[in-house]
């Protein structure tokens, strides 16, 4: 691949990047809507909601998510009566079900991460705070919610990783992202490997921006002794230097 060739390869590809952020920035929020609404309803005391929430987090993690998309994009559109609706101005849109589609995996996906870090959140903590007379709602935000986020933040990390990846299913129902571009570029310059090296530079760039990113918040929540060494020396240097001038 001559070096015009890459170059227009290259503006391709960066000029549909912001098509990929644009489905992970859709899907991420809604899916963490969607999982605290399936964890509340999983502890909820009413059987009902229970059942509802924990048949939809099954659901949806033990099916792939390339079926989901298909199910949402060519699947709904043989109800007549749907296509006469509404809800078909959204659903004919690729853009908006690939949206929907990821977001239901991923709030699946995230409701069992939030699962995880509420459980880890230690019952003698819950038992101080309502001994300090706290209410409810206060011994969940002040006491609860900070140390479920501290304990869920790393894997909930992989969840937007896997979700920014994920975004690539888009291509099958034609939403013109980095790899449907990518398979274009692919059948017009015949440059396979070229072209899909360049599309996992991209990706490889952001999800490392990401990944330190989140790392920095994991470390910037964590508490003072389960920071790695080096930030606790800046740390204390930091005091040491505030100590000094005062």
């Amino acid at each position: 691949m001559d070096f015009e060739t890459t170059l227009h390869v290259a503006s391709e590809l960066a000029g549909v990047i912001w098509v990929t952020l644009a489905l992970a920035a859709a899907t991420l929020p809604l899916g963490f809507v969607l999982a605290g609404v399936a964890t509340w309803a999983r502890a909820s005391r009413h059987r009902s909601l229970r059942a509802i929430a924990s048949a939809y987090v099954l659901a949806f993690r033990s099916t792939p998510l390339l079926v989901q998309i298909f199910v949402l994009y060519y699947g709904l559109s043989q109800f007549a009566w749907l296509r006469e609706s509404p809800a078909w101005i959204l659903l004919r849109e690729p853009f908006a079900c690939a949206v929907i589609a990821m977001s239901l995996c991923s709030g699946a996906y995230t409701a069992e991460v939030m699962r995880g870090g509420l459980a880890a959140v230690p019952k003698g903590a819950i038992e101080a705070a309502r001994a300090l007379g706290l209410s409810s709602i206060k011994v969940f935000f002040l006491v609860t919610a900070p140390i479920a986020v501290r304990r869920a933040l790393p894997a909930y990390s992989n969840e937007i990783v896997v979700t920014l990846k994920a975004t690539s299913l888009a291509s099958t129902i034609t939403v013109m992202e980095l790899t449907g571009v990518a398979k274009d570029l692919m059948s017009e310059t015949f440059a396979v490997i070229q072209v899909f090296c360049m599309v996992a530079a991209i990706y490889l760039v952001i999800n490392s921006a990401l990944i330190l990113g989140l790392r920095l918040l994991e470390i910037y929540l964590a508490p003072p002794h389960e920071r790695p060494l080096r930030h606790q020396r800046g740390r204390n240097r930091k005091t040491e230097v505030r100590s000094a001038d005062a």
